[in-house]
């Protein structure tokens, strides 16, 4: 991974990857490809399916390059902005050129599932029998709106969001190229906001260290910069439910609306210790992989949380609480959700008849 010393490029852009070696999280992928590659294996097109900021666009350049591809003869488009018939029909005239300098000419054509059915129309016979020197890599999030003919035609590769622990590094690792230092349980902190998502894991670090006064970021700064809400408002809530005090947990979610917290990463940040609170509880063996992904501090409060064998802090409060998570979109008050999961949980509509 060339490192660019311009401090004015974006970091995911300038770290990254330049070629297989340095794609992480994607090692499926990466042997499936790489090894066609290096067999002689060219496909016509490939279509790389996936949710966004997991390097598709990357993976698609790096094929270009392990094919000799100059960037002459490398062409990407955004299909969100050339989405009509009109655009393809430009690009079926182009192909029948050959390359400048190079075996192939490539088009990465990204964000395809916005191509009007025209345009699709348009551009599957192409895709069925390209000329000898074109490829086609096509890159979507929403496989589901291209069309079952353009699939077919196509070798396929779904994406998978990185873990923490993957996305923790990356960001740990960047930061200390820049010059910096993450306090414990910064960089999985920022990877818990990024959801899987190498681009804004990147783009969240960049933020906090524009504006760090020093080369040492505490979490106090990182939560203050992206809004996430601090550790004591979620320890209060899960507090909560482990000593059946629903004041408390009223009283942690109006403090978290008082500081314009997401109720989106609020709720995620519960979830996420509730479920390593009841992975340390009934699995005790994943406590290796759990220190992996926490900080000290947090699994010594999870470890506290869970010893006295808590009624609340279940399954079942983690499946009403994921409910709840999958339903904010469509909430009329942002914390009303969690509001009646938390009285839900603690039964207190039972208990005040």
């Amino acid at each position: 991974m060339k490192e660019n010393k311009d401090s004015n490029i974006a970091l995911y852009r300038k770290y990254r990857p330049e070629n297989f070696d340095e794609v992480v999280g994607q090692d499926h992928i990466v042997r499936a490809i790489s090894g066609s590659l290096k067999a002689g294996h060219v496909a016509h097109a490939y279509l790389l399916c996936g949710p966004r900021g997991t390097g598709k666009t990357t993976v698609a350049r790096i094929i270009a390059h392990e094919l000799g591809t100059s960037p002459n003869d490398i062409y990407e488009m955004d299909a969100a902005s050339n989405r009509r018939i009109e655009d393809v029909r430009d690009i079926n005239e182009n192909i029948r050129t050959l390359p400048f300098d190079s075996k192939y000419k490539i088009y990465i054509l990204d964000e395809v599932h916005m191509f009007t059915k025209e345009a699709w129309n348009a551009l599957l016979k192409t895709i069925e029998e390209p000329p000898e020197h074109v490829i086609f890599i096509l890159a979507t999030t929403e496989l589901e709106k291209v069309p079952e003919t353009i699939v077919s035609r196509c070798q396929s590769f779904i994406f998978r969001k990185p873990n923490d622990a993957i996305l923790s590094q990356v960001v740990t690792n960047v930061a200390k190229k820049e010059g910096y230092k993450l306090e414990e349980g910064g960089a999985e902190l920022i990877a818990l906001l990024a959801d899987g998502a190498f681009r804004d894991a990147l783009g969240t670090l960049q933020k906090v260290i524009s504006f760090s006064k020093d080369k040492v970021i505490n979490i106090s700064e990182i939560e203050a910069i992206t809004g996430a809400p601090n550790t004591v408002l979620v320890n209060d809530f899960l507090d909560a439910l482990a000593t059946n005090n629903i004041d408390k947990g009223f009283t942690a979610i109006q403090k978290a609306v008082s500081q314009n917290i997401d109720m989106n990463v609020y709720i995620k940040m519960i979830l996420y210790k509730l479920r390593y609170a009841l992975m340390l509880r009934y699995v005790p063996s994943t406590k290796k992989s759990i220190e992996q992904v926490i900080n000290d501090r947090d699994l010594e409060y999870i470890s506290k949380l869970i010893s006295t064998k808590p009624e609340y802090i279940s399954s079942t409060t983690l499946s009403i609480l994921l409910e709840t998570y999958q339903s904010l979109r469509t909430a009329v008050i942002a914390e009303l959700p969690l509001e009646l999961a938390l009285v839900k949980i603690l039964n207190a509509e039972k208990q005040n008849q």
